[in-house]
This record gives C-alpha cells, sequence and structure tokens, in this order.
C-alpha cells in the first residue's frame, strides 16, 4: 500500500477540527494509540495497539518535495502483548509513542489530529492511493487541506514522532 502524506505541528487543535469539518472531514474517530517502534535493518516496524484491535506496520518514506511518500504494509495481531515482548527481545525497542488520535475522514483522505504525550499537538494528512496510482494526483489536494488549517508548507515535519521525542 502507498500513501502521500503531510505532518505538521497544530497551534490550537480545537481551531484544526473546525477548519477541517468546514472543508468536509467530519470526525471519524477518537484513539488511544499506543505505537513501539523496534530496530530494524530497513525502514520502520511498529506495533500499534488500540483498545480494540492492534496491528503490525511496516514502512518505508521517501521524501518527494515538500511531501512524503510512504510504502507500508499492514498485518492484524490476535496477541499484541505477547508479540511486544518476542520483538522487543528479538530486535529491540527503539521508542514507544502513546497519543489520542481525532479521526477525520473524507473519500480516500485521512485527516489525523494528535495529542502525543509529552510532544504536544500535531496533525497528519495521508492521501491513500489505490494500486498503480500515482501521488502527483493528491498533491494540489493536499496542498489544498493545509492551506485551509493555515499550514504554511516550509512548516511541514520530516521526523516520526520518536524522532522529534529522541531530538528533544
Amino acid at each position: 500500500m502507498r500513501n502521500l502524506e503531510a505532518k505538521f505541528r497544530v497551534g490550537d487543535a480545537a481551531l484544526a477540527r473546525i477548519r477541517a469539518e468546514a472543508i468536509g472531514f467530519p470526525v471519524s474517530a477518537t484513539l488511544l494509540q499506543r505505537d513501539t517502534f523496534f530496530r530494524v535493518a530497513h525502514g520502520k516496524l511498529k506495533l500499534r495497539e488500540e483498545a480494540d484491535r492492534a496491528a503490525l506496520i511496516h514502512y518505508r518514506r521517501a521524501r518527494e518535495g515538500a511531501l512524503e511518500v510512504s510504502d507500508y504494509e499492514i498485518a492484524p495481531v490476535a496477541n499484541p502483548a505477547a508479540l511486544r515482548a518476542i520483538l522487543a527481545a528479538a530486535l529491540g525497542v527503539l521508542a514507544e509513542v502513546r497519543k489520542q488520535r481525532t479521526l477525520m475522514l473524507r473519500r480516500n483522505v485521512r485527516l489525523h489530529l494528535d495529542r502525543v504525550d509529552g510532544l504536544g499537538s500535531f496533525g497528519e494528512i495521508e492521501a491513500v492511493l489505490a494500486a498503480g496510482e500515482s501521488p502527483e494526483r493528491y498533491r494540489a489536494e493536499v496542498g489544498e487541506i493545509l492551506a485551509a488549517l493555515e499550514i504554511e508548507p516550509d512548516s511541514l515535519i520530516k521526523e516520526s514522532y520518536f524522532e522529534l521525542m529522541r531530538r528533544g
């Protein structure tokens, strides 16, 4: 699977939500997530745990201009505690990120408003690409969403949450 994404800091999460709803992003869910990142040779590997489900996610990102394109695979996990322990012993843990995510959806575009423990408020836009679809198809739409949220393209964040935590 692939997506085109943008990540940014949010100064006022309530205002960002109002602006997102005004351009057609209704709230789909509020999720509490625990992401455990493991040491791997290529890309990033995380175990995402939520109240009623868990998944192992491997992804690689490539910077294309101001936005990123991610290739990723997701596998549902039935016993996340056991898998976390096995992966921690075998690979080592890089970091754990806990967040509250407000998930907003419009067609195949996800807008996440995240409150990340120890870091603050952020937003992520992910345009999910169909098989064989070019990310170019969504660059203008992602740009329009950023403009509606009043996010300047030069303020996009390149690092993942755990990399921001390490930077301090």
